[in-house]
């Protein structure tokens, strides 16, 4: 077996979300801590690691593939080709565990990594190309910190506060996550809560706007608004707005000119190849007014 590539300061990690503060007070600790990198080998692996899992990642060449910012994949790869001098292969995963790998194949080099990584700063991506294409151990250190701060994009950093219901009167959301994750999504969406929205007491005046989803990163969690669940809103619509929020969890925001954008021109032609959307935005025009005095 090719031996690992590990981040020394992340072996107290542990599977479960609620004890993911305590693992970030543990890693800072240890950030001070000098970092030995051994030698790339055919197959590598940056991980949060598991100390009874020793099992190298491979890339695959084909398979499910998960909604990314293609503009962001395709500047980073060629960051690495430069790099590297050759031909490079990126994909980009939501996989929870191994957060960067790589394999050189006939002079060929692939690499996966992790889509928080796509908003990353061009600091840190020098650091993961200086990593990945060199074993740079400084690079290693500041490769290591950024995942450390960034876990809520790994896993759920603190646990959900309300209690969850994706049944409701009309739909049921746990099985229009089911169907959207399948279709859109190869079955790749794993570790997202998904749940109805509390009702409101009925207010004095009509409301002004109104919020119909919302995803929340460090819960992994997807809120939809309980006015949804009514026999007069169409199925078609509510999977419309949860498809708009598992594109939230599948494409963090980036940043672009020292602006943070959280629905960048790619997330628009992203949520365009749902199958009803044009027809979900025409219903949500007709309708808004009776959604907005809706309880």
């Amino acid at each position: 077996m090719a031996p690992q590539l590990r981040f020394p300061w992340l072996t107290a990690a542990a599977s479960t979300a609620g004890s993911s503060l305590s693992r970030l007070g543990r890693a800072a600790r240890l950030r001070g801590a000098r970092v030995s990198v051994p030698r790339m080998a055919t197959t590598a692996a940056v991980r949060i690691p598991d100390a009874q899992a020793q099992v190298p990642l491979y890339f695959l060449p084909s398979g499910p593939q998960i909604f990314i910012h293609e503009g962001a994949r395709q500047r980073l790869e060629r960051r690495l080709e430069t790099a590297f001098g050759g031909p490079v292969q990126l994909g980009v995963t939501d996989n929870r565990r191994r957060m960067v790998t790589q394999t050189r194949v006939r002079g060929r080099l692939r690499v996966r990594v992790n889509m928080m990584f796509l908003g990353a700063e061009p600091r840190i991506l020098d650091a993961l190309v200086a990593y990945v294409v060199h074993g740079d151990r400084d690079a290693s250190q500041v490769i290591g910190e950024f995942i450390s701060g960034n876990t809520h994009r790994i896993r759920a950093s603190r646990r959900a506060t309300v209690k969850l219901q994706a049944q409701g009167h009309v739909h049921d959301l746990a099985e229009i996550f089911a169907q959207l994750n399948d279709t859109y999504f190869g079955g790749s969406i794993g570790d997202v809560l998904i749940t109805w929205g509390r009702r409101t007491s009925p207010a004095a005046k009509q409301r002004r706007t109104i919020k119909l989803g919302s995803y929340s990163a460090s819960e992994r969690l997807i809120r939809v608004h309980p006015v949804l669940d009514a026999e007069w809103v169409p199925r078609y619509f509510v999977s419309y707005i949860v498809f708009h929020e598992l594109l939230h969890h599948v494409m963090p925001e980036v940043r672009v000119g020292g602006r943070t954008l959280i629905h960048p021109p790619e997330f628009a032609s992203r949520e365009r190849e749902f199958r009803f959307h044009d027809r979900a935005l025409a219903w949500e025009h007709k309708h808004i007014d009776r959604l907005l005095r809706a309880r």
